[in-house]
Parts: C-alpha cells; sequence; structure tokens
C-alpha cells in the first residue's frame, strides 16, 4: 500500500534513514492492527531492513499527532447536536475514566481516557471534541 506523503510533510521526514513510505507504513500497521513493536521489528525484518523496535516506537510518538491532525481535516462535519458521556471502566486491569462524545445517530465523535476525574481531563476533552 503505497502512502502518498504532501509536500507540506516531507520536512517532518528529513534526517531519517529510512524513507517517509516505510516510516508510514510501519506507523500505519501500528495503529490500525495493534502489534507490538517486536512484530513490527520482525516484519521489517523478513522484508530485509533492519529496524529496531526501539525505533519503531519513538516513530509512532513523532507521527501518530501528524496522522491525527490529517485525518481530523478529513473527518465529516457533525451536527450542532452531541452528547457527551462518562463513565469509569477498567482497562487492563486498572480502572480509568472514559469520555465519549455521540452525535444524534449514535456515532462516536471523540473519546478520552483518563486516570483522574479532574477539570483538567473534561477540558482537555471539550478540545479535543
Amino acid at each position: 500500500m503505497p502512502f502518498n506523503i504532501s509536500p507540506k510533510l516531507v520536512k517532518y521526514f528529513k534526517g531519517f534513514c529510512s524513507s517517509a513510505e516505510i516510516i508510514m507504513l510501519f506507523v500505519y500497521m501500528k495503529c490500525r492492527f495493534s502489534l507490538s513493536y517486536r512484530d513490527l521489528e520482525e516484519m521489517a525484518s523478513i522484508r530485509g531492513a533492519q529496524i529496531d523496535h526501539a525505533t519503531l516506537q519513538r516513530w509512532v510518538i513523532r507521527f501518530v499527532p501528524l496522522i491525527d491532525t490529517a485525518v481530523r481535516k478529513r473527518k465529516k462535519l457533525i451536527g450542532n447536536s452531541w452528547r457527551m458521556d462518562e463513565t469509569y471502566i477498567k482497562v487492563k486491569g486498572v480502572w480509568v475514566y472514559l469520555y465519549r462524545a455521540v452525535d444524534s445517530l449514535g456515532n462516536t465523535i471523540e473519546f478520552l481516557l483518563r486516570k483522574h476525574r479532574d477539570a483538567d481531563a473534561a477540558k482537555a476533552f471539550f478540545r479535543k471534541a
């Protein structure tokens, strides 16, 4: 699956030993299929590329926010009406607060997991939504 990197984003990939297409491919696979970094490292070595799992993690940390902003620009507009829900759930044995926004059709607009329930968490959620 070839990735078309826009000319505006090329500056973010300067200084890396791997091409922008390779970086985006592995970041995409990590986010889409929730593979471990070790699995991605093994997949890269099968294809002849020696990429360390720590490097893959740094790529994900650096480039996921770029992907997030690009996807948000293409996201379908929501109507004037949406609802916010807050609940307390257990994720991997840890209790966290789940904030979720849904539109009038029941589609999830945004969600946020936070360890603490406070004004900062609510403000972060509303900024993101």
